[in-house]
C-alpha cells in the first residue's frame, strides 16, 4: 500500500502538524500526513480565535516564513481587533475572532493544493527506529510506512484522559478517541515523560442568551489583516462579540461543586496552564475578587455556537449549567457541550535540539504541545520550524534556527530547550528581551529574506517586502533631508500643546516628538506631495512613523543583541566533557551535561548557571 519511502512523514494535523507538512512539502520533500480524523485538520479545540498579546507577533512570523495560519486566519476571519494600541508598538498584537469550520477547511484546502503532499487517516501507535535512527512509523492496523524523518505533533491525544466531574474517560478531545502506544515505546527508549493539563469551558446556544444585557465588543473601525500578501485582504464586515461578568452568586455556586471536582479531590495532579486558569482556579486563586470577566465569542458567520471565554472547567456538568444560568444574559442558557479538562502525555523540551529534533532518535522532531507548549500560534510556528528542519535533513542542508533577537519564534524555542518546562508553556512580550526589535509591523523585514533564502518564502513575497522596506528607508531618509521653518510648523506645534520652535529644523527632530502623529505631519504640503508622488500605502506609513518615533530605543536594543549574538558565534563542541572544567559548579556541570547547549550564549540562559561559570567556559573554549 505505501511501497514508497517518504522524506517526511507528520504525525498529527493539528496547527503544529498542518504548518509542518506545508513547510516539508513546499520545501519539494515528499510528506505524508497522517492524522486519526481527516476531518479535523487545523480544528480549534479551545477558542475560535488567533493571535492576542505576543501571539499576534508569532502569527505574522510564520507568515512571513512562508507559512500558512495567517493565509488562513485572515480568510476566514468574523472580527480583527490590534489590541494594545495605546502602547508603545513592541506591544501592539494583532487577533482575530475566527469561523471554526471555515478555518478547518480552509486549512484542509490549502493542504490538498499543496504539492508533494499526501494523506492518510489512521492512528499511528509505534515508531520504527534502527540504531537510534528514525525509519518511519508504524499505525494501528499494522501498517509500516518508511521516511526518512518523522515529526511528532500529537496535540492532547497522547494517553489523553478528559475529565467532567467525578466521569473520566479516555479520549484526545470531545468526541475523539486517545492515541496510545507512542509514550510507552518512547520511555523504552530512553526518553522522559510528564503529564499536562488543559481545560476548555462550556459550548452554549447563542439563541439562549441575551445580548442586551451585555457589552457589546466590536472589531476595530479600520481592520488590518494578518498575512503580508496579496492572497487576503481586511474585513469589510465583522461580527461582534460580548462581555459579561460573574457574581459572588455565580462563584457560590461553583463552590457547591468543589468536593465533586477533579481538580481539588485529586483525581487531576497534572498542571494546567497558569495564564488561563479554569474559572474554579480563578475564585479559588482570587477570593477576594467579587467578579471575573467573560467573554461570549462567536463561532462563526452563520452558527448560533457560542464559546464562553473565561468560563473554562471541569465541573460537574449539572453545577456548570446551574452557575452560568446565575451569569447576567444567561438566564436562560442551553448547553451545547459542558467544558472539560483533559489530561495528556509531553516530552520535557530540553530533550531536543534547537532543530526541534530529538537528541536521542537522529531524524525525530517533536513539534505543539507533545513539548510542552499552549496555544495554536506557539504550536503551528513549531510546527513550521519542525517542518522546515526535517526537510533541510533529508536535503543535507544547513539547519534553521531563528535567534532570540530575530524572532519570537526564536525565544520560544530556546527557552524550551534551554530551560525545559513543568507547565504549560505560553508566550508573553515580557518574554522577549528584544522586544522592540521583534514587533509585528517587521517581522517580513526580519524573516522573508532568511526564508527565501532557504526556498520557502516565494520570490514574489520577497519582491514586495523589499519594495516596501526600500519605501520605507526612503521615506525616513525624507524626513531627516528635509527642513521645516516656524512659520510652517509653530501652528501645529501649538495646537498639540507642544512647544514651538525658534528656527528652521529637521522635520526628523519634529515627528520624533511624542505628541505629533503621522494625520499632523500629512499637513504639511511637503510631506502630502510626498506621499502622493510615490504612491506610499497604510503599511510603509506605519512603518515609516515607527522607524522615526522609536530610533533611539531600535538602535540601543540592536546594539545589547549585538553584544549578546557574540556569544552566539562561540560554539560548544558536541559531546563536551564538562566533568574536566573543575572550577565550574556541580550544578552547572550537571546541568550543561544534561541539556549540552550548543553556544556559550544558550548556556548562560539555563537556569544554575552563574556568570562566573559562563567565565570559566569562555576561558576555556578561547584557548
Amino acid at each position: 500500500m505505501f511501497d514508497k519511502e517518504y522524506d517526511v512523514i507528520v504525525v498529527g494535523a493539528g496547527h503544529a502538524g498542518s504548518e509542518a507538512a506545508a513547510s516539508a512539502a513546499n520545501l519539494g520533500c515528499s510528506t505524508l500526513l497522517i492524522t486519526m480524523n481527516l476531518q479535523n485538520i487545523a480544528q480549534m479545540s479551545c477558542n475560535p480565535a488567533m493571535g492576542g498579546i505576543a501571539k499576534g507577533q508569532i502569527v505574522r512570523e510564520i507568515d512571513a516564513l512562508g507559512g500558512y495560519s495567517g493565509i488562513v486566519s485572515d480568510r476566514t476571519a468574523i472580527q480583527f481587533k490590534m489590541l494594545n494600541k495605546s502602547k508603545g508598538p513592541a506591544m501592539w498584537s494583532p487577533r482575530v475572532q475566527s469561523d471554526r469550520m471555515r478555518f478547518a477547511e480552509e486549512w484542509r484546502l490549502l493542504l490538498e493544493q499543496t504539492p508533494n503532499l499526501d494523506f492518510y487517516q489512521e492512528m499511528v501507535s509505534g515508531l520504527l527506529v534502527e540504531n537510534g535512527e528514525i525509519k518511519g512509523v508504524r499505525t494501528s492496523l499494522g501498517l509500516e510506512v518508511k521516511a526518512k524523518t518523522v515529526v511528532l505533533t500529537n496535540g492532547t491525544f497522547l494517553n489523553g484522559l478528559i475529565h467532567i466531574g467525578e466521569k473520566q474517560f479516555g479520549g484526545g478531545r470531545a468526541g475523539e478517541k486517545a492515541a496510545t502506544g507512542i509514550t510507552e515505546q518512547l520511555i523504552n527508549f530512553g526518553f522522559d515523560a510528564g503529564r499536562m493539563k488543559t481545560g476548555t469551558p462550556p459550548r452554549v446556544d447563542g439563541r439562549s442568551l441575551e445580548y442586551s444585557k451585555m457589552i457589546e465588543q466590536p472589531g476595530d473601525d479600520n481592520p488590518e489583516k494578518f498575512s503580508y500578501t496579496d492572497l487576503t485582504t481586511p474585513l469589510t464586515k465583522q461580527r461582534s462579540c460580548h462581555m459579561t461578568y460573574t457574581s459572588l452568586e455565580v462563584h457560590d455556586l461553583l463552590r457547591e461543586g468543589f468536593d465533586r471536582s477533579p481538580m481539588f479531590n485529586g483525581r487531576i495532579k497534572s498542571i494546567g496552564p497558569r495564564y488561563c486558569p479554569s474559572i474554579e482556579d480563578k475564585i479559588n486563586r482570587f477570593a477576594d475578587k467579587e467578579r471575573h470577566q467573560l467573554f461570549v465569542e462567536p463561532e462563526g458567520w452563520n452558527t448560533v455556537e457560542v464559546y464562553v471565554n473565561g468560563f473554562s472547567t471541569s465541573l460537574p456538568e449539572d453545577v456548570q449549567f446551574k452557575a452560568l444560568k446565575s451569569v447576567v444574559g444567561f438566564e436562560n442558557v442551553k448547553f451545547f457541550r459542558p467544558g472539560y479538562a483533559i489530561e495528556y502525555d509531553y516530552f520535557p523540551p530540553t530533550q531536543l535540539t534547537h532543530t526541534l529534533e530529538t537528541k536521542l532518535i537522529s531524524g525525530l522532531f517533536f513539534a505543539g504541545q507533545i513539548n510542552g507548549t499552549t496555544g495554536y500560534e506557539e504550536a503551528a510556528s513549531q510546527g513550521l520550524m519542525a517542518g522546515i528542519n526535517a526537510a533541510l535533513k533529508v536535503k543535507e542542508k544547513e539547519s534553521f534556527i531563528l535567534k532570540r533577537s530575530e524572532a519570537y519564534i526564536g525565544v520560544l524555542i530556546d527557552d524550551l530547550i534551554t530551560k525545559g518546562t513543568e507547565e504549560p508553556y505560553r508566550m508573553f512580550t515580557s518574554r522577549a528581551e528584544y522586544r522592540t526589535l521583534l514587533r509585528q509591523d517587521n517581522a517580513d523585514f526580519r524573516l522573508t529574506p532568511k526564508s527565501h533564502e532557504i526556498g520557502l518564502a516565494s520570490d514574489d513575497r520577497m519582491r514586495r517586502m523589499e519594495e516596501k522596506e526600500k519605501k520605507a528607508s526612503a521615506f525616513v531618509q525624507f524626513f531627516k533631508d528635509t527642513s521645516v521653518s516656524p512659520e510652517e510648523a509653530n501652528p501645529i506645534l501649538e495646537e498639540k500643546k507642544t512647544s514651538p520652535i525658534n528656527q528652521s529644523g529637521k522635520m526628523f527632530k519634529l515627528f520624533s516628538r511624542p505628541q505629533i502623529t503621522l494625520d499632523d505631519i500629512r499637513h504639511f504640503k511637503k510631506v502630502a506631495r510626498y506621499i502622493e508622488e510615490n504612491n506610499l500605502d497604510k503599511e510603509v506609513l506605519e512603518q515609516t512613523e515607527i522607524q522615526v518615533k522609536y530610533s533611539g530605543y531600535i538602535e540601543k536594543e540592536k546594539n545589547n543583541a549585538d553584544k549578546l549574538n557574540r556569544l552566539e558565534d562561540v560554539k560548544i563542541p558536541k559531546n563536551f566533557d564538562y566533568t574536566k572544567l573543575k572550577s565550574l559548579s556541580f550544578e552547572a556541570r550537571e546541568k550543561m551535561s544534561k541539556i549540552k547547549p550548543a553556544t556559550v550564549s544558550q548556556a548562560s540562559r539555563i537556569s544554575g548557571v552563574s556568570p562566573s561559570d559562563i567565565s570559566v567556559l569562555l576561558v576555556y573554549m578561547g584557548r
